[in-house]
């Protein structure tokens, strides 16, 4: 599943983010959300996170439901 929809997103969940320095890269960060940052309810690039370790950026896998 990608992140590209608000409502599959929830706090606790485990997801791989791109944060903006690796978005040329492609290179994903794993993490917990801890805030959903993107208010509408989808994104073609993916929802925009914050992870319990602080990063930010965009959803482009969910590893768990």
């Amino acid at each position: 599943m990608n992140g590209t929809k608000r409502a599959d997103i929830k706090k606790g969940l485990s997801v791989a983010i791109v944060l903006k320095q690796d978005q040329r890269s492609g290179t994903l960060t794993d993490g917990i959300v801890k805030d959903i940052l993107t208010n509408s309810s989808n994104h073609p690039h993916g929802i925009k996170v914050r992870l319990e370790s602080g990063e930010v950026g965009r959803v482009k896998e969910i590893r768990e439901e």
